[in-house]
C-alpha cells in the first residue's frame, strides 16, 4: 500500500499503526523549503510540538501552497524519505517534534508526533525517563 491509502485505511479505522509507520518511514516525502536566507525545512509550532511539513506529492504540496495563498510562486522542497525525517532531522530540532503530511488535506492528513516508535527514543516525550 501506499502512504496515502495507509492513511486512509487508518483514518476509517481498518487501519494499523505498526503498518501506517512503516510505510510512512519507507515513503519518499516532498518537505518544502523556507524562503529567504536561513532557510532550512518549512515547519510550525503547534501545542508545544515543532512540525516538520511533508507531502506524499507535488499535488498535495500544491494544495497546500494554495491554502496559504500562495499558489502562484515555485516551491523549492527537498525529496527525502520520513525514516531519514525522523531518524536524522527530527534530532537535530531543538525541543519536541513531529512531522505533518498532507496537512492541507482534511481528510489525508496524519501526524506522526514525536513518541517512541516513531521518533528516536532520546527525542521522545513519552520515553521512560521523560520529565
Amino acid at each position: 500500500m501506499e502512504l496515502t491509502e495507509e492513511i486512509a485505511a487508518y483514518h476509517d479505522g481498518t487501519g494499523e499503526p505498526g503498518r501506517l509507520v512503516g510505510e510512512f518511514r519507507r515513503s519518499v516525502l516532498l518537505a518544502p523549503l523556507e524562503q529567504g536566507p536561513g532557510g532550512g525545512l518549512m515547519s510550525a509550532v503547534q501545542g508545544g510540538v515543532r512540525w516538520v511539513y511533508a507531502f506524499t506529492d507535488e499535488a498535495a504540496l500544491a494544495r497546500f501552497a494554495q491554502a496559504r495563498g500562495a499558489g502562484d510562486r515555485e516551491w523549492e522542497y527537498l525529496a527525502i524519505l520520513g525514516a531519514r525525517l525522523v531518524d536524522a532531522i527530527v534530532p537535530m530540532i531543538d525541543g519536541p517534534a513531529g512531522v505533518a503530511v498532507n496537512v492541507a488535506d482534511e481528510n489525508g492528513a496524519m501526524l506522526f508526533p514525536p513518541v517512541v516508535g516513531i521518533v528516536p527514543e532520546a527525542c521522545a516525550v513519552d520515553r521512560a525517563d521523560a520529565a
